[in-house]
């Protein structure tokens, strides 16, 4: 599995989470398998997205479209996304 970490601000979170899940078909075709959003507690604008993917090349691929860039500026991100791709995670709980 591959995962992409974002970071960025949005305007307003509820306009965001809207063009979020109204984009759910178009990131599945993409490759995403999973999509989870962690809100700044201090800050509940400024997100940080975790996204599993299918592979690394597509997430590479979908990451850098103009597309993604055009739908995120219509969403309300108003910061320079930090983006990090990552190969794997490991779940290091304690059942």
């Amino acid at each position: 599995m591959s995962y992409v970490l974002i970071h960025h601000k949005v305007a307003n979170y509820a306009k965001w989470k809207r063009a979020v899940r109204a984009c759910a078909a178009w990131r599945k075709a993409g490759g995403e398998l999973s999509f989870q959003v962690l809100r700044s507690s201090a800050a509940p604008n400024n997100l940080t997205v975790v996204c599993r993917w299918a592979s690394a090349e597509r997430a590479r691929k979908f990451v850098a479209s103009a597309e993604l860039r055009d739908r995120m500026r219509d969403a309300g991100v108003v910061s320079k996304p930090d983006v990090h791709f990552y190969k794997s995670a490991e779940d290091l709980s304690v059942h």
